[in-house]
């Protein structure tokens, strides 16, 4: 008995510890408060207040380590499940305990229900935190955790089945009085089906998946042969993700924007918002940057919003944190979309501007806790943007899937007012088997402005190397005039970039910069290579010039400059301008910090190869540049160029994935633009085309079968 009361009060004594070791912010340094958004003071956790003893998290990568932090906070142990390949992974290092449940792809792993089962009975947990996507919006597991007396820290299954249909959810948002969008109330049997349905509606319409979720299963038609071909990739994503194909059709909201807003209720029929996320940057419905407040919204159009909401979250009974999503229009109508009953991926912008841990919530109401927070408790304060920084090429489509090793990884945690949320860490690998977030850049500011730049920097003093990201289309969006503006849609992708991201478009003083850096980073090494460390110097030619000549290959274009150094700084004329850049900077850094006629720029030295070859990271986007004398320049201008090859007659695929079909055959004719074959990367559906028309010679892929990018897939003669 003395045994079981002293470790009772060891347990106390804990739980307290932790509180206080993240309340003064302390990961073996002290981070003051100014250094983190994420300051939870709206409800502080109370170390008394009775909660879960061990919580098993049904998920992976960053939102598994996130919810592990809070859980920490808490005093509470943790479980990690993973599959085999995830075995190294930070969340699987992160928890007290770890299960392996199954092999690399989701449906034998993170989906098996009976196995994680397994693993909840086998550690003795007592609750579950689904986390988002995988098992987060099932009812039937829900139903499960029920029937073994282990608590799932989300809604009630009915919440979960009546907003994870869109058929009904529609019908429960009706009945609660929120907006809704026009469309048709019923399955789509077909493609034909669809076709008259979407003319019934009047085109554009949206086909979307009716369980679906996480922008999977969603097509916009705007005539008969988009409604066809939308209908067959939907039922297809969505019979993949979800295991459900049923499809249903709606107007689309022409030129919308996408606008959320975080509700959060418990068990006693209380229920609050905690304001919006504007969500509107997307790219195939997904999300890519999102901001909280919006700029947009009013505060009575906030409110009206706020209050159909949380009406909604009442109607269905719901107790946890959810997100209602709406469409708005350009006259601040707005129309319910979806909700999704589980945590949503860019809860932490909600977090920085309102100081409520939202897992901590999830977890106490779960418990069976009231909330503490009555609606004028809910500020905002400040504001936070996500970046979503993505394993992928935004030069194809804005972002297909890269796969690799992270061969150096450096996240930009030493700037003030930065967060992020990652799963990953050097030398982890981006596989297909799963999502390729790389993390959520979260930065803070007092205003719009000041979360801006210090997003832009943040950025630019993020390194990943080892796989291809969109952290060039991210920052260029950042700056660009409409976005910074606020004068954003849905459309906006399509609309700024008509023909696709082409990386930073550089102005005529951001070239002689860019050039002004690469000659100084040239002439530091060449003077470095001079140096003999440990051995005596033999005798050459010590003499070192007083200035160098050289050409600079920017963006396809060969720049002329001359560059001298002068008490610590190099003097670069480009153009007939004179450039200053700092020579204190450390060529062994991935970062360089090149003070530029006195102004700070951040720039990330890539590659710097023996003949000349700088890869260098400028504005976000990576140019791979040379340097090099006048007189090598003009022996390179006899060189012959290698030839362009013709891939007017192979189909490639555009990013690693499975061949989930195969629509043609050797001997078949196909036109320009006809489908041949559909790849699946990361539960997308891809639709790859013949670029011209021809008979086909061959086809080197087979259904089921995996492949790499830029693999031939199909022949034409």
């Amino acid at each position: 008995m003395a045994f079981t009361a002293l470790n009772k009060e060891f347990s106390r004594l804990l739980r307290a510890s932790l509180l206080a070791y993240h309340k003064n912010g302390r990961r073996g340094l002290t981070v003051s408060a100014a250094r983190r958004c994420s300051i939870y003071t709206t409800d502080p956790i109370d170390a008394n207040e009775p909660t879960f003893d061990k919580i098993l998290i049904a998920n992976r990568g960053e939102i598994a380590c996130r919810v592990i932090k809070t859980a920490r906070k808490m005093g509470i142990k943790t479980v990690a499940i993973h599959s085999d390949v995830d075995s190294n992974a930070p969340h699987v290092k992160l928890a007290d305990e770890a299960i392996c449940v199954g092999t690399a792809q989701a449906r034998d792993s993170y989906l098996r229900m009976d196995r994680i089962l397994d693993a909840i009975k086998t550690t003795g947990s007592q609750a579950v935190h689904p986390g988002y996507g995988f098992l987060s919006e099932n009812a039937d597991f829900v139903q499960q955790l029920e029937d073994i007396g282990v608590t799932f820290i989300g809604p009630n299954a009915k919440a979960i089945t009546g907003m994870g249909d869109k058929l009904e959810s529609k019908r429960l948002a009706m009945g609660a009085g929120v907006n809704t969008i026009p469309g048709f109330d019923g399955i789509v049997k077909d493609a034909e089906d669809c076709v008259r349905i979407s003319n019934d509606i009047g085109y554009p319409v949206m086909i979307k998946a009716s369980a679906g979720g996480g922008g999977k299963g969603m097509r916009i038609a705007w005539n008969d042969d988009e409604a066809r071909e939308g209908f067959k990739l939907s039922t297809q994503e969505a019979a993949s993700s979800f295991g459900d194909d049923r499809i249903l059709v709606e107007k689309f909201v022409d030129n919308p924007r996408h606008i959320e807003i975080q509700v959060l209720g418990d068990k006693f029929g209380n229920a609050i918002y905690l304001n919006e996320r504007e969500c509107s940057i997307q790219r195939r419905n997904q999300k890519v940057i999102e901001e909280a407040p919006s700029v947009f919204l009013d505060e009575a159009t906030r409110k009206a919003m706020g209050e159909q909401a949380v009406a909604l979250a009442k109607q269905i009974g719901y107790s946890s944190a959810g997100t209602v999503e709406f469409l708005v229009d350009s006259k601040k109508n707005f129309y319910f979309l979806e909700m999704n009953t589980r945590l949503q991926v860019e809860h932490p912008i909600t977090e920085c501007i309102t100081g409520v841990d939202l897992v901590h919530q999830m977890i106490r109401v779960a418990k069976g806790h009231a909330l503490k927070i009555s609606q004028k408790d809910v500020p905002i304060r400040g504001w936070a943007i996500e970046s979503r920084v993505y394993a992928e090429d935004p030069f194809k489509n804005f972002g297909l899937p890269s796969i690799g090793r992270l061969s150096k990884y450096q996240e930009p945690l030493h700037l003030q007012k930065v967060r992020c949320d990652s799963g990953i860490e050097e030398g982890s690998e981006i596989s297909i088997y799963y999502d390729p977030m790389i993390c959520k850049l979260v930065c803070y500011g007092d205003n719009r402005e000041e979360a801006l730049e210090r997003s832009i920097k943040a950025l630019d003093a993020y390194v990943i190397r080892g796989v291809t990201h969109n952290i060039p289309l991210l920052r260029d969006i950042l700056t660009e005039e409409r976005f910074v503006s606020g004068n954003i849609s849905t459309n906006y992708l399509p609309e700024v970039y008509p023909d696709g991201f082409k990386g930073k478009q550089l102005t005529s003083k951001e070239k002689a910069d860019l050039t002004a850096v690469m000659a100084s980073i040239y002439v530091k090494d060449a003077l470095r290579s001079r140096n003999f460390v440990n051995a005596e110097r033999i005798k050459v030619n010590s003499r070192i010039p007083s200035s160098w000549n050289l050409v600079a290959r920017v963006a396809g274009e060969a720049v002329p400059c001359e560059v001298k150094l002068e008490d610590g700084t190099f003097k670069v004329t480009v153009e007939g301008r004179v450039v200053t850049v700092d020579s204190a900077f450390d060529l062994a850094s991935p970062l360089i910090e090149a003070n530029i006629d006195g102004e700070q720029e951040t720039v990330q030295l890539i590659k710097l190869g023996s003949g000349g070859e700088i890869r260098i990271r400028y504005k976000g986007t990576a140019f791979q540049t040379t340097v090099v004398t006048d007189t090598a320049h003009r022996y390179l201008s006899y060189m012959p160029e290698k030839p362009k090859v013709d891939q007017s007659k192979v189909v490639l695929s555009p990013m690693p994935g499975l061949v989930k079909s195969i629509a043609c055959a050797p001997g078949d004719m196909v036109g320009e633009g006809q489908e041949v074959c559909v790849i699946e990367a990361m539960k997308m559906q891809n639709s790859l085309v013949a670029a011209a028309t021809g008979k086909v010679k061959a086809v080197h892929v087979k259904e089921g079968e995996t492949v790499e990018e830029e693999q031939v897939l199909v022949e034409l003669e």
